[in-house]
């Protein structure tokens, strides 16, 4: 009988499991595997899902969703890929120098903001640098249903192409991988008007490329609802600040280097989480007074709601003033 699943205090269920494996593909990318402790298969996913990983940094606790790139149909094992960034926060350096295999962690269940569009007739994969990851998962799903897919992948350099060397031998015909220092770039354009009717596309990489897709397939009169994003937004660092919460009755400070969300965890208040990185809406939290500016960095509120001063993402927006109340 296998155990049951953990309680997270916002809510989400959590899965205790081993690092079962490590895995260096280059000098900014690691594999790490997991397997639950309980021996029991992992919860059901399909490709684009994520987890988010815990990790028990010292006196803080960070953490950071990571797309799940394994098989879809092998759920007895979960693995996702870290791209080491010196200049961040510490979640991805944390991974690359303090986790081995054998040891003990946690994750949640897997959630899918970045799902197929099954209704598609095509699946035009736009991935640049680690964006390659919620694709592994998504390829290996529609090579089982027989589903038509292409692949354009934009890497820094051949060293760098983290799979391109495992997809380029799958599948010759379907992948295409473009190495920016040999200035091979991807004809978008071309690309986009070559597609046949029904045909969605799915971009995922930094917030430049996301944006010129998204901007690319609007001019040549694609659909919005037939281009599909993801980009997990980190918290950028700021001016420390304080906030009332006003139900849990106590005052708190954002650190410079924390999110709003972090701080109301330290201070053991509960606030739900997803994605952790301004996408899926659920640390949504009310505004109940304010004398400052909001710096809004989600992808969830529409304009209107940024603009009333009356919504605020803790996971990645911030807060410059004297006065900020919130409902939690």
């Amino acid at each position: 009988m296998s155990a049951a699943p953990q309680k997270a205090k916002a809510g989400a269920e959590r899965i205790d499991v081993t690092v079962s494996a490590v895995v260096p593909l280059n000098d900014l990318v690691t594999r790490f595997e997991f397997q639950r402790r309980d021996g029991a298969d992992f919860p059901p996913f399909s490709g684009g899902a994520h987890t988010v990983v815990e990790m028990k940094d010292g006196d803080r606790s960070r953490l950071n969703p990571y797309s799940l790139m394994s098989d879809p149909a092998d759920l007895s094992t979960y693995a996702i890929s870290v791209r080491r960034d010196d200049q961040g926060r510490g979640g991805s350096l944390y991974m690359h120098n303090n986790v081995s295999q054998g040891d003990d962690m946690v994750i949640t269940y897997p959630v899918n903001l970045f799902s197929l569009d099954l209704r598609a007739k095509k699946h035009v994969f736009l991935a640049g640098g680690i964006g390659i990851t919620p694709f592994m998962a998504m390829i290996e799903q529609l090579e089982r249903s027989n589903g038509n897919w292409e692949l354009h992948y934009s890497v820094r350099s051949a060293d760098l192409g983290t799979y391109t060397d495992v997809l380029t031998y799958k599948y010759p015909n379907k992948v295409h991988v473009y190495i920016d220092d040999q200035n091979q770039a991807i004809d978008l354009e071309t690309l986009l008007d070559g597609q046949p009717l029904g045909t969605h596309a799915y971009v995922c990489g930094p917030k430049g490329m996301i944006d010129w897709v998204h901007a690319t397939g609007s001019k040549m009169g694609w659909p919005d609802e037939n281009v599909h994003s993801e980009e997990f937004l980190a918290p950028a660092p700021g001016e420390p600040f304080e906030v009332r919460l006003c139900k849990s009755d106590k005052t708190i400070t954002v650190g410079e280097n924390e999110s709003l969300l972090e701080a109301i965890e330290r201070a053991g208040v509960d606030a739900p989480f997803l994605c952790r990185g301004g996408s899926c809406g659920q640390c949504e939290t009310d505004v109940v007074a304010s004398d400052g500016e909001f710096i809004h960095r989600d992808h969830w509120l529409e304009e209107e709601d940024h603009a009333s001063g009356k919504k605020i993402m803790p996971c990645v927006s911030r807060f410059i003033g004297k006065q900020l109340e919130l409902d939690r």
